[in-house]
């Protein structure tokens, strides 16, 4: 050991605020999934409340933190999505899949976005919006339902019946439109159809009035880590018109797959019941 590495030299270099600030990003990283409160954070941090909150709040305005209201609770922001999801050519994936989505919304028209796979729930790290006035409610960073988005049921397509039917008891499977599918074996069946074509569909399950079709990429373990999807408004689309993007976002969702240096996976296509 070199006395630059001493622990009491090391001690004189430690900056106490950065110290402090690290700290309260491994607490919240450790802590429950819906965030902490301010009060819980100086608790254990073991700082004041005022201090707390002017370290919560310089890191919320780098996306290092992020807040989930009601209750004004801490979460980590997309900064350390970002950060922390790393490809192995050393590129975040966010970097990655930025020229696809750029490709697949000047062929369509649509919203493009990718989500890494958070535990069997879709969390979008990236988009690109569709040109024009209309915008959708999707931020980055928070892990959606996956019973309702075609990137949820893309990601779950990747698992076995028993591996979905674990993560949905976590989840639940609440109606958010008549079209939601609320049931374990509806579920089970749609997923067999992602798993026949290779791609998603959210025909209007999620929100009314919106469309999605998202595809799953796969690392080079060949695990799910990730989904591309596209998102526009419901039309009358004819089947082929769908068929023609589900086919656009496959073959995207492989290209992204390729550049990771993955092979998907053999997909599971009977449920496991044992």
């Amino acid at each position: 050991m070199t006395n630059a590495d001493r622990p009491e030299t090391l001690a004189r270099y430690t900056v106490g605020s950065l110290h402090r600030a690290l700290r309260l990003v491994d607490i919240i990283a450790s802590g429950p999934v819906d965030g902490l409160t301010v009060s819980e954070l100086a608790r254990q941090l073991g700082a004041s409340k005022s201090t707390t909150f002017a370290l919560a709040r310089t890191l919320l305005e780098f996306n290092y933190l992020r807040i989930l209201e009601p209750g004004t609770r801490y979460q980590l922001g997309l900064a350390l999505v970002r950060l922390g999801d790393i490809s192995a050519s050393g590129l975040p994936l966010a970097a990655i899949c930025q020229p696809v989505l750029h490709d697949i919304n000047a062929k369509t028209g649509l919203t493009i976005r990718a989500a890494i796979n958070e535990n069997g729930r879709p969390l979008f790290i990236e988009r690109v919006d569709a040109p024009g006035a209309i915008r959708f409610h999707a931020p980055l960073g928070v892990p959606e339902l996956p019973h309702v988005s075609s990137a949820g049921k893309a990601i779950l397509a990747s698992m076995t019946d028993r591996e979905v039917a674990s993560i949905i008891a976590v989840t639940g499977m609440p109606r958010r439109t008549a079209n939601t599918i609320t049931t374990l074996q509806g579920l089970f069946d749609d997923l067999a159809e992602v798993r026949r074509r290779g791609y998603a569909v959210d025909d209007e399950e999620d929100f009314d009035g919106v469309f999605c079709v998202g595809a799953a990429f796969f690392d080079h373990s060949g695990s799910c880590a990730g989904t591309i999807s596209a998102t526009g408004i419901k039309r009358d689309l004819p089947e082929q018109a769908v068929r023609d993007l589900g086919a656009l976002v496959r073959e995207s969702a492989n290209g992204i797959t390729r550049m990771l240096g993955g092979t998907p996976r053999e997909l599971v296509t009977t449920a496991v019941t044992t």
